[in-house]
Order: C-alpha cells, then structure tokens, then sequence
C-alpha cells in the first residue's frame, strides 16, 4: 500500500522546509506547492533525491493539480512571513491567505484530507491582553501596512471554521509566534536573522524604536512538534504554538552579540506603524491537548542558528 501523501504549501520555505523533512521520517509522502515568491528549492534540495518527495512550482491561488486529490493532510503554510517580504505585494500576500486557503479546503472537500492551517500569533494585532490567549478577538488595524498579513490570516481562520462547520471538513488551526533556526535566509526581514546576520558581517545591528518591544521566540524544531501534535489531535483550534519566554527586542540583540562575540554597535530607527508592543502567548491549550511545549531554550537554539548563518556567509563569500 502507498503511503499517504502530505501536501505542503510554501513547503519550500523556511518552516516548510523542516516540516517536510519530518514528515518523510514519519512514512509520509510529500507534495509540496510553493510559487517561490519567498521560498526557495534550495531549502528542500537534500530531499529531492526520496522517492517519497515532489516538488511543484505553483501559485495555490490557482487551480490545484490533480495529483493532490490523493492527498490525506494538507498543511497550508504558504504566505510571506516576514513584514518585508508581506508589504512588498500586499494584494498577493491578501489572495494567498484568503483564496489559497479555499483552495485547500476545496480539495480537502473532495479528498477527505485534514486541513492544518498556519496562522499566525499578528491575528492578536497590538494585542490589549498579556499573555494572548485564544480567546482573545484581537487588536488588528484592517487598513495599516500589516493588515494584508493579519486580516488575511483572520479570514484563512473563519474559512476553515466555516468549512468545518457547514461541510464537514476536518480543520486544525495553529497561531505561531516567531518561529525561528537553522533554514532562515539573510535579508529575509525578520528579527532573528536581521541581527545575526548584522552581528557576524559587523554592521549596525537595527533596533526599532527603543527595542523595549517584547516578542515570543520558538526553534523551529518546537514549531514542527506542535504542528505534527496538532494535525493528529481531536482539537479543531486556534491553539497557540509559541514560546511563553518574553524577551525585549534589546535583550535579543544583546544575546546575539554575546553569543557571536560581534562588537556591533545597536543604530534605533523610528518604530514602524501598528507594530506590536507586547507578544507572548498563552499556551495552556496546547499543554493540556497536545502534551506540547517548547524544549529549546533561546540561547541553545539561537547557536545553531548563528552556526547556520556562519556556514551561509561563508560559502556566499
């Protein structure tokens, strides 16, 4: 019998890319969809020779290719995540979230699969509750420069409830919080990288506003973990995946240094608009349903990521 096919989209990013590597160990095969607006083949080329593996170009805004109606999990993780990459096609990142993720659950009609849809801990907005909870509705400006990014994911959420609730399709929704690791790509515009990569080329490493800005940080390896715990639990969702560790965005950057032993100075930049100024999730849904929570402590998982980065710079030299 063959195995059961997993499809991926944005399986060729940077989350994606570890996602799909689980999934071959766990004797799934794998489909994965990415248009590569943002990822790249590069992450997924050590699993192009499995057998179990295929990778296609497309935009899931588009009609899907026939091969996925044999699939039985559909993890739905295409959509820029990063502010750069998002603000630079906001109507593109808007479609992906929104037509995209009615696609999947078309198929998901068709086929029986289990849809997992990434969503994001920016549907909480600039969040008027600490910790954010799942039953908090949020704080989102739907018409500021990051409301392709956090009402897109809202709406993805209410299509899969709606589904759900209508059509019987089987949905899990999970709200990630800054995920992060070995697999992010210089210039990709998100914090992590951003300083790393700042600390090691010696540059300034950009801190905006005064940096007193807290977020939640999550290696990779625990984002996976959650996401493969929630595709298999009775739990529909919203369950937050994150790190309940709350960090300043200066106490990062002054880790990075340690860590590098970079003699970067910090250079503060005025704080973009609607960015949030609190960011830490509750996670006692996950604890209680997925037996889940974060094993990799910041300083552990952001070494391998400064060794990731250091193999990165050194071959691009």
């Amino acid at each position: 019998m063959n195995a059961p096919l997993a499809v991926v989209t944005g399986g060729a990013g940077f989350l994606g890319g570890h996602l799909c590597r689980r999934l071959l160990e766990g004797g799934f095969r794998v489909l994965v969809l990415d248009d590569f607006s943002t990822g790249d083949p590069a992450s997924v080329a050590a699993l192009a020779e499995h057998p179990g593996f295929a990778l296609r170009r497309h935009d899931i805004t588009q009609p899907w290719p026939a091969e996925v109606g044999e699939a039985a999990r559909i993890f739905n993780l295409a959509c820029p995540a990063s502010p750069a990459a998002y603000q630079r096609s906001p109507v593109q990142t808007t479609l992906t979230s929104t037509l995209g993720t009615w696609r999947a659950l078309e198929v998901a009609l068709q086929s029986g699969a289990r849809v997992l849809q990434a969503s994001t801990s920016e549907v909480y907005g600039d969040p008027e509750v600490h910790p954010q909870h799942e039953s908090y509705r949020g704080h989102v400006n739907p018409i500021g420069p990051r409301a392709c990014y956090d009402e897109g994911k809202r709406v993805a959420e209410t299509l899969c409830m709606a589904y759900h609730l209508e059509r019987g399709v089987e949905v899990r929704i999970a709200r990630l919080f800054n995920s992060y690791g070995p697999g992010l790509r210089p210039g990709d515009g998100r914090v992590v990288s951003n300083f790393i990569v700042q600390a090691l080329r010696g540059e300034p490493l950009t801190v905006y506003g005064e940096g007193r800005q807290t977020r939640s940080f999550c290696h990779v390896d625990d984002t996976v973990d959650g996401l493969l715990r929630l595709m298999d639990a009775s739990i529909e969702g919203p369950v937050n995946l994150g790190n309940p560790q709350e960090y300043s965005v200066l106490d990062l950057a002054e880790r990075v240094l340690r860590l590098t032993g970079s003699r970067s100075r910090l250079e503060h930049r005025p704080l973009p608009a609607d960015d949030p100024k609190r960011r830490c999730p509750d996670i006692s849904l996950a604890e209680r349903h997925l037996g889940w929570c974060p094993r990799v402590t910041l300083d552990a998982g952001l070494r391998d990521t400064i060794e990731h980065f250091r193999r990165e710079l050194t071959s691009a030299r």
